[in-house]
C-alpha cells in the first residue's frame, strides 16, 4: 500500500471553554471562516512575530529549512563517495520509497527533523537509533 504524502500534519489541541467560546464568537462575527482558520492565523502570526529568533536558532543549530527530498540515487552517490549525512531539517524530510534500509544505515549518521518525516516504515525502523 502506498504511503500517504501529506501537505500538512494534523495536530490536536485542548482549549478551555472560555477560549473556545471566544473563538466561536469571532467566527460567528465573520472575522474567521471557522475555528481552523483562526488557529492557523494565530500560529502564523506568532511565527511571524518570532521570525528573527527562529532564524537565529536555525542558523545556530545548523538546520536546513523547508522540504528536503532524499532519493536512492542521492544515497548511493554518498555511499560510493564514502560520505555520510547528518540530516537536520526544519520542515519536511521525505525519503523515497525505493530506498533500501541498509543503504540508509550506511549513509545517514543522524537524523533530526523538526516538523515531519515521511519515510517507509522499514526505513524509519532501520534508522530508529539515529533519529533525534
Amino acid at each position: 500500500m502506498k504511503e500517504r504524502m501529506a501537505d500538512s500534519e494534523k495536530i490536536t489541541i485542548n482549549l478551555g471553554p472560555v477560549d473556545l467560546g471566544r473563538i466561536d464568537l469571532l467566527v460567528q462575527e465573520g472575522f474567521f471562516s471557522n475555528r481552523t482558520d483562526f488557529i492557523r492565523t494565530a500560529i502564523r502570526t506568532q511565527l511571524a512575530a518570532q521570525s528573527a529568533e527562529l532564524g537565529r536558532s536555525i542558523e545556530r543549530h545548523r538546520l536546513e529549512l523547508g522540504l528536503h527530498d532524499f532519493t536512492r540515487a542521492d544515497l548511493e552517490a554518498l555511499r560510493d563517495a564514502g560520505e555520510v549525512l547528518h540530516v537536520r531539517v526544519v520542515g519536511l524530510a521525505r525519503f523515497a520509497p525505493d530506498i533500501d534500509p541498509e543503504l540508509a544505515r550506511q549513509t545517514i549518521a543522524s537524523l533530526t527533523v523538526l516538523g515531519a518525516l515521511q519515510a517507509p516504515a522499514a526505513l524509519k525502523a532501520a534508522l530508529a537509533d539515529r533519529i533525534a
